[in-house]
């Protein structure tokens, strides 16, 4: 895992080769794999490839065009209603979209997070478009595809040793 995490990189150009059912659902269950305070798992996700949606999704916020050329996009949604915790459900999401880009790494694919929460003004726009009920919030929105060109990971090792305190060690 520690080769996923400083491969990473934000992907914001890709193929016109699609994804397959198999490799998203990889990403999904990596997503829910993330740890989640209580185990509330405050996620939902909508997947969509079409791209008439993916064009809508590039035009909700002034960072998410990438998703207009994605073979694919994931929406996680964050659940506001019956949560142990909700007040760490932010956190939880986080993991969860930390989580599918890391994945994306391990199986080859491009992806980039776009943030949406907590934007209400993109949140709607996104809340729209995928069709979210009430109590379902759009989170972020996560462009993926094959990469256009080999990803140059800009995550080196960026351990800085005075930065960590070491409590009676």
């Amino acid at each position: 895992m520690v080769d996923a995490i400083f491969k990473r990189a934000s992907v914001r150009k890709f193929t016109d080769d699609p994804t397959t059912d198999d490799e998203v659902r990889a990403l999904l269950r990596a997503g829910m794999a993330a740890p989640s305070g209580g185990n509330q798992q405050p996620w939902e996700f909508y997947v969509a490839r079409d791209r008439a949606t993916l064009q809508l999704l590039s035009e909700a916020s002034p960072y998410a065009k990438p998703a207009a050329g994605a073979a694919c996009a994931i929406v996680p949604c964050m659940r506001t209603e019956g949560l142990r915790f909700p007040e760490i459900a932010v956190q939880d999401m986080s993991a969860c979209v930390e989580n599918i880009l890391l994945e994306a790494v391990d199986l080859g694919l491009g992806a980039v997070w776009m943030g949406i929460a907590p934007e209400p003004d993109r949140m709607a726009a996104v809340s729209e478009i995928v069709g979210a009920p009430a109590g379902l919030e759009p989170f972020a929105v996560i462009a993926l595809g094959r990469p256009e060109t080999e990803p140059v990971a800009k995550g080196k090792d960026r351990y800085e040793e005075d930065r960590v305190h070491w409590l009676n060690c």
